[in-house]
């Protein structure tokens, strides 16, 4: 089937046609780094590790770029309460926050832009801007003017009209129209700050998107997405800069996510109602929460509440029964190609289930990345393949191997049966097993078990390492470190030693 997506520039699905065949470029609006990652945050960078998954599915060669916003007023407030350096403070809280979404299991993107490292292409990018006349300086600072700008409105159908009114001037603002937006902001006291030739100052907020999104993926690029809450202004005043400064196009396809409520109430500060991945967590498997994210369409509202999370449990767990089923059977031995002219007519009634979860779940996925009918596929599985099982009381493991290769493979695109790197109750139990054993080591103990343990934990390193997730391949480096092993990369692999 053709991949569809519905783009929200032109309000409407359209056939995925990419900029370069074979190859998808992606963006989405990052993180601004002032506190932890909450399920706000986790609703959208899931929805997205999904949709590149996906596309992984389909052979695309896929680039993930992902900013972060490591310069603004909300992370100069916090710092300064904090009484440190702002700079300091975001590269701290940019470690905690993608620890948290590693923590949840969504992948990391290829690349993490930081605004404080793109400064300079920053100040180019405004001054191509206003050589072009869609920006003036004014007192330090730097304005784009909106009006100039002939198709300002068309991702967000607002009219320039409509804007005005009511639109002010806000005090200490020197700016020719309400509706112009900052580009450059001159230095206060207590910020951090940039030379510049408008004097010393830092960027607006806008401007970095429209210049790190280009720089690493050229225009135009292919997927621009984010929040809905992105859609006006920031993804609007995106477009003006990078389409102002270039005369190129921006993006091709823009995707905007849902915006998550909690108990049906809207998320924020203020109701108090802002749950961080790092508590979330505690309480609920990873799993499930991703599970739930699965159960809503990406353009959805989806609303969190803990009768939601219950059901996805529910429903995992009938996901994790078969999928063990499918082991034991098998002998864990998954199959890719498959011999059908040696099958029964009952094992061909099977295959047939087989291929129609992978019929429907492609079908669903390429409507619109449409994650609700997916998960409907893999139930309709479940049941059939528990129906399969109880008729069949000697089923043939090279076809349950076969269909447990294909269930993996499109529970991975779902983000399903990953392992967890969440520090539970129990502490990191396979650690616990590799110290227990080294302090009998120590005593001439088992030494065997120790190599073969280790062993064990440099192919998960291995593994983890070929999928770029970096955080498991770190973690299980310096864990071996604390405990007297150095691991070596080679060209032949990673090899170790006692220290």
């Amino acid at each position: 089937m053709v991949l569809k997506i519905y783009n929200s520039l032109t309000r409407k699905k359209e056939e995925f046609i990419p900029v370069e065949k074979g190859k998808v470029k992606m963006y989405v609006c990052g993180m601004t780094v002032y506190s932890d990652a909450h399920i706000g945050h986790a609703r959208t960078y899931f929805a997205f590790d999904v949709i590149r998954r996906y596309l992984e599915y389909k052979t695309f060669n896929v680039t993930y770029v992902q900013n972060i916003t490591d310069v603004d007023d909300k992370i100069i407030a916090a710092a300064n309460r904090k009484g440190i350096d702002a700079l300091e403070y975001s590269k701290r809280f940019t470690e905690i926050c993608l620890k948290d979404l590693d923590n949840l299991g969504i992948r990391r993107a290829d690349l993490y832009p930081k605004a404080s490292e793109t400064i300079s292409d920053m100040i180019e990018m405004i001054k191509d801007i206003i050589n072009k006349d869609y920006g003036y300086e004014s007192d330090g600072d730097v304005y784009f003017s909106v009006s100039k700008f002939k198709d300002y409105g068309k991702l967000s159908g607002q009219k320039l009209k409509d804007l005005m009114d009511g639109a002010r001037i806000k005090s200490g603002e020197e700016k020719k129209s309400p509706l112009d937006f900052a580009l450059w902001k001159k230095s206060k006291p207590g910020e951090p700050s940039w030379d510049s030739p408008w004097g010393k100052g830092r960027p607006g907020w806008h401007i970095e998107c429209s210049t790190m999104s280009g720089k690493h993926l050229g225009l135009p690029f292919d997927i621009h997405g984010g929040g809905m809450d992105l859609r006006f202004p920031h993804h609007e005043n995106e477009i003006a800069q990078a389409e102002a400064a270039t005369g190129s196009n921006f993006a091709n396809y823009w995707m905007h996510i849902g915006l998550l409520t909690v108990d049906g109430e809207k998320m924020s500060k203020s109701l108090g109602n802002i749950v961080n991945i790092k508590d979330l967590i505690k309480k609920w498997d990873p799993e499930i929460i991703r599970l739930f994210f699965s159960q809503a369409h990406y353009r959805s509202p989806p609303d969190f509440n803990e009768k939601s999370l219950e059901n996805a449990k529910k429903g995992l767990i009938k996901i994790q029964r078969i999928k063990e089923k499918l082991e034991e059977i098998s002998n864990n031995q998954k199959i890719d190609i498959l011999d059908e002219k040696t099958l029964s007519n009952s094992d061909k009634s099977y295959l047939k289930v087989i291929k129609e979860l992978k019929e429907n779940f492609e079908k669903a996925m390429d409507d619109d990345f449409n994650t609700p009918l997916a998960v409907s596929s893999f139930f309709e599985f479940v049941n059939n393949t528990n129906k399969f099982v109880e008729e069949n009381p000697n089923p043939n493991t090279k076809l349950c191997g076969y269909a447990l290769s294909t269930f993996i493979e499109l529970g991975n695109i779902l983000t399903l049966f990953q392992p967890s790197l969440v520090k539970t109750k129990g502490d990191n139990i396979l650690l616990e097993k590799v110290q227990d054993l080294v302090k009998k080591y120590k005593k001439d103990v088992d030494e065997k078990s120790i190599e073969n343990l280790i062993d064990l934990l440099l192919e998960i390193r291995e593994n983890a390492r070929k999928i770029k997730d970096w955080t498991t391949a770190d973690t299980i480096r310096n864990e071996l470190d604390k405990i007297g092993f150095e691991i070596q990369d080679t060209s032949k692999g990673a090899v170790w030693r006692k220290k």
